[in-house]
């Protein structure tokens, strides 16, 4: 068996890849991973629009009861465009995470998540390795042009 990385949060044999996490570890049979890919995920904004849309509707429903002035509304919607504008800068700056997805036995899984792109690198390179080294040899291999 041929160790390809081992790391704190993963390790890729030449037979397995494992992912441990603080809840759970997945393993996986090399040999029956298929269409591993890279892609980032993706980062929600939805907070963020639900907390605006929200402060906008409260405003709107306490200004119309007459309840708020226009002057304390003003400030409240001002406010809540700051906040929302502090989390939006806070979000873009945090890098987002890369992922291995690939089909594991005709299920489409998540292999590996990771934020720091090195390490993220040296697995999906060793992983890759790995799957290329598990292909049965081919014929073309054998029987080269000259």
């Amino acid at each position: 068996m041929r160790l390809y990385y081992r790391g704190p949060d993963a390790m890729v044999t030449s037979e397995h890849f494992v992912h441990r996490t603080p809840s759970a570890t997945r393993a996986f049979q090399v040999r029956d991973l298929r269409n591993v890919c890279i892609t980032q995920a993706e980062n929600s904004r939805l907070p963020v629009a639900y907390a605006a849309g929200a402060a906008v509707l409260l405003i709107a429903a306490t200004w119309s009861l007459g309840t708020v002035s226009l002057v304390y509304g003003i400030a409240f919607l001002g406010a809540s465009g700051f906040a929302a504008a502090a989390v939006a800068m806070y979000r873009r700056g945090r890098p987002r995470a890369w992922v291995l997805e690939g089909v594991y036995r005709g299920e489409a899984v998540q292999l590996y998540k990771a934020f720091d792109g090195r390490v993220f690198n040296q697995v999906s390179r060793a992983l890759r390795r790995a799957i290329e080294d598990a292909r049965p040899p081919s014929s073309w291999d054998d029987s080269a042009a000259a």
